[in-house]
């Protein structure tokens, strides 16, 4: 797609079955995403995005945050692997772990989260139960800068999705999911086009010349 350009090295960050990872290297495969992942790395032994990115041949490696005193501690051994394998941008893919200024200071306004609501909204890990409760109509997905509040980050992109009677956690979890599998690789695109463009909380993506 654009063969002078270098790719953008991504590296994964997830904790559980890995569909968002699976939906970047889809795209990746497709053409459509300019870059290659890099490492997964994942916190939960039993976590099925271990094997997804092995079939693939990406490397994946267990930092299981129970083997770690603090959360600098873990952040700082994320760190290190992350710069052993180059990684330029660095992508949290369902990551259920808060982040420390360690993280967030290797990589300035260069790790992207994907939260299943439209924030600032419905924050945290019970985004969609919360919206639900709430009675909202509509929610949907937010592609955010992190930072060090949870879920508080510049938003880079957001998708709508509608709540429909009777909706459950699940069936309305499944829609946001297709949502995010489409804007979090878009998004991505943006950055290995160098499109994108941060000035404090506003983010916005220049067109290619």
């Amino acid at each position: 797609m654009h063969p002078t350009r270098p790719l953008l090295n991504l590296g994964v960050l997830a904790s559980g079955k890995g569909s968002n990872f699976q939906a970047i290297a889809e795209h990746i495969y497709q053409g459509h995403l300019h870059a290659r992942i890099r490492v997964v790395i994942y916190n939960n032994p039993g976590a099925t995005v271990a094997s997804k990115a092995q079939v693939q041949g990406i490397p994946a490696v267990l930092l299981d945050h129970r083997q770690y005193p603090q959360r600098e501690a873990l952040d700082q051994a994320i760190v290190e692997v992350l710069q052993a394998y180059g990684v330029e941008l660095v992508v949290m893919a369902g990551w259920m772990r808060l982040v420390t200024p360690v993280l967030i200071t290797a990589f300035p306004e260069r790790i992207v989260n994907i939260h299943p609501s439209l924030l600032p909204s419905f924050k945290g890990a019970k985004a969609v139960e919360q919206a639900l409760s709430y009675g909202v109509k509509v929610t949907g997905c937010t592609v955010h800068l992190v930072e060090l509040a949870v879920d508080s980050g510049a938003v880079l992109a957001q998708r709508a999705v509608p709540v429909l009677p009777g909706d459950t956690v699940q069936t309305l979890a499944e829609r946001i999911q297709i949502q995010e599998h489409e804007v979090l690789p878009e998004v991505l695109q943006h950055f290995a086009l160098e499109q994108v463009q941060i000035q404090g909380r506003e983010v916005w993506f220049k067109t290619e010349n």
